[in-house]
């Protein structure tokens, strides 16, 4: 009995710790990709820009109810739109 429990044990640890990762997709690519994220124009000023990420950050918030990789996009556009200015 003790036997199987092992194999299994194994098995378990092969499955979870050696199968291959999901390669990390970045979360915006370019500014094109962020406004249309933020629903932004492509003449919007950096104040236009801050209250759609307020207005969006505070939809998709994982403390309510959001996801993290949303949220991650949302916070990702933002950046990338302010540098940019």
């Amino acid at each position: 009995m003790i036997h199987w429990l092992i194999a299994l044990a194994c098995i378990w640890f092969a499955w979870r710790y050696l199968k291959p990762k999901k390669p990390k997709r970045l979360p915006v690519a370019n500014e094109a990709e962020a406004r249309a994220v933020l629903g932004v124009a492509d003449d919007a000023d950096a104040d236009q820009i801050r209250a759609a990420h307020r207005r969006l950050a505070a939809q998709v918030h994982p403390d309510r109810g959001g996801s993290v990789d949303l949220a991650r996009r949302v916070n990702a556009a933002r950046d990338l739109l302010l540098k940019q200015r």
